[in-house]
């Protein structure tokens, strides 16, 4: 079989790298989980890509995506936010980070691991799909739901089923590179 890339990987430098080492390589580090569920929801409305491209200066803008200084951002803040063209200037989704900021607070004063919070969704294992055309997979599932429910209970935002799906498939929970592509092997999660 010959081994390719999934087919939604353009050329350009940027995001062949990011399909390579990055999508569907699991996470488990609370704080990055945090930042890449915050980034999947500026998505919203545009592509992957431009989020990609913008990551640095999204991590300057916000603090490296710290919740606990981002959950005291005030309207001042937001009002510099707005005006930061090396990030997405629309209102709700800068404030949604905030949002969730402080929803990621809140599961922690429950006495929760963010990571394990978000893993419990899919049982704390991988799922492997097994696709051969990009069209097989769903964009969204029961687990990426649940964890729509979950979040916006807790005060998240910018995390609808099909957003929630797209980040498990980001973080690895998901492992939904097709079966013929190069990074299908080396995303799967090894068991210990």
């Amino acid at each position: 079989m010959d081994m390719c890339r999934c087919s939604w990987v353009t050329k350009e430098p940027i995001y062949i790298e990011y399909h390579d080492k990055v999508w569907g390589r699991a996470v488990f580090d609370e704080y990055e989980l945090f930042e890449k569920l915050c980034l999947d929801g500026q998505q919203a409305g545009l592509s992957w890509l431009t989020v990609l491209k913008k990551q640095e200066s999204y991590r300057l803008a916000y603090d490296n995506f710290d919740p606990y200084k981002i959950a005291l951002y005030d309207q001042e803040k937001v009002e510099r936010l707005l005006n930061d063209k090396g990030i997405i200037r629309n209102r709700l989704k800068i404030e949604s980070i905030i949002r969730n900021a402080k929803g990621f607070i809140a599961i922690k004063e429950q006495g929760l691991d963010f990571s394990e919070f978000l893993w419990g969704f899919v049982d704390g294992k991988q799922i492997v799909n097994q696709w051969s055309r990009e069209e097989q997979l769903p964009t969204e599932t029961e687990a990426s739901r649940n964890m729509s429910k979950a979040l916006k209970k807790l005060g998240f935002n910018f995390v609808g089923p099909t957003i929630c799906y797209a980040f498990m498939q980001a973080v690895g929970m998901v492992n939904d590179h097709r079966v013929d592509c190069l990074a299908y092997q080396a995303s799967i999660l090894k068991k210990d």
